[in-house]
């Protein structure tokens, strides 16, 4: 069987996952490899078939994505092309998390495609929602990367194809402390906000991750690093807590690794509205902003906020296994169906 494994290259949580998830389907098949997207601070440890511009938001530096500039770097004659231009009938399975080309090529075709992201969990009709509706934000998720059947992750189990969060090997071997300092990762705001909004906050000390540092530097008691795997994991694991975006990868790490979480959804981000809420019920801290005006709440989450309990198993193998058996019966189901009108058109002709 040939598998297509098609990721978004828009943020570090879907080439974590699928870094867990692709040794598994190769398991069952032979498996190319499409990535698009521009934004990722994580590099795939696979070969890579397909390499595309593909559709990427570009963050900001106030706390959301920044509309114009995703707009002028949006090429749409380029991503038709790159949509037209996927072979995808040679694929016996799709897999797309929340990848744009693969879905609509599948789409274009009339060829089923597996969505296997935590945008689709958000969507879920059990799966709590921001206060404040967003019908446009709703419909990105629904049309940015169409597809034929859903399979999701969330922080909780919501049904049979909505599971909890894969954790990395890598993340599940570290092992973990607490050094009283707070590990800071949010892409959508500058380093010179963030040391701003931090300084306000005396006698802690932080580690700031951030995608514009190219190396790393001090400004008091804050620590600014450019975005690395290793030391990234390293600091969450012996942080004493965890200030990041409500993006799905880096909060569900933070969870599983036991550390008190305060997150700051995106703004013009309905998934990350979504996780927000998600994460709200559980019990974890959610800001608005960065402003001056919420320093308060940091203060309390810093002084007691605690640790929300979570129980993430190691199911990469069993979520692959029920996606490929169950889609496998229907792409045999639909070669005997194709064998019998054939059969029946040459009984026609004799």
């Amino acid at each position: 069987m040939r598998i297509l494994y098609a990721v978004q290259g828009t943020g570090n949580g879907h080439i974590t996952r699928a870094i867990e998830l692709i040794p598994h389907f190769s398991k069952y098949g032979d498996v190319d490899i499409l990535l698009s997207g521009i934004s990722s601070d994580v590099e795939l440890p696979f070969p890579v078939k397909y390499r595309y511009y593909g559709l990427s938001f570009v963050f900001g530096k106030k706390g959301g994505v920044d509309i114009w500039k995703t707009y002028w770097k949006l090429k749409s004659r380029k991503l038709y092309k790159e949509i037209k231009s996927l072979p995808i009938q040679e694929y016996d399975l799709v897999v797309s998390d929340f990848e744009p080309i693969s879905s609509w090529a599948c789409k274009m075709a009339g060829k089923a495609c597996i969505a296997l992201s935590n945008q689709v969990a958000t969507l879920h009709p059990m799966a709590p929602k921001p206060k404040k509706a967003d019908f446009f934000g709703r419909k990105v998720l629904q049309y940015y990367a169409p597809s034929t059947h859903e399979y999701g992750f969330h922080f909780q189990s919501l049904d049979q194809h909505i599971f909890t969060p894969i954790i990395r090997k890598v993340v599940r071997e570290t092992p973990v402390s607490n050094h009283g300092y707070f590990t800071v990762y949010l892409p959508a705001y500058s380093d010179k906000k963030i040391i701003k909004f931090l300084s306000r906050l005396e006698g802690i000390n932080w580690q700031v991750f951030s995608k514009i540092a190219k190396e790393t530097y001090s400004v008091d008691h804050i620590t600014i690093s450019p975005i690395e795997t290793e030391s990234f994991i390293q600091s969450m694991a012996g942080a004493a807590g965890v200030i990041s975006n409500a993006g799905f990868g880096t909060t569900s790490e933070a969870l599983y690794l036991g550390k008190k979480l305060l997150v700051i959804p995106m703004k013009t981000q309905y998934e990350q509205q979504c996780n927000a809420s998600m994460l709200e019920e559980m019990g974890v801290t959610v800001v608005k902003k960065l402003k001056k005006r919420y320093l308060e709440s940091f203060q309390y989450w810093i002084q007691a906020g605690y640790a929300v309990s979570v129980d993430y198993p190691d199911n990469a193998a069993a979520i692959v296994e029920t996606i490929v058996s169950q889609h496998t019966n229907e792409i045999q189901d639909s070669e005997i169906a194709i064998n019998k009108k054939a059969f029946k058109n040459i009984f026609k002709q004799i």
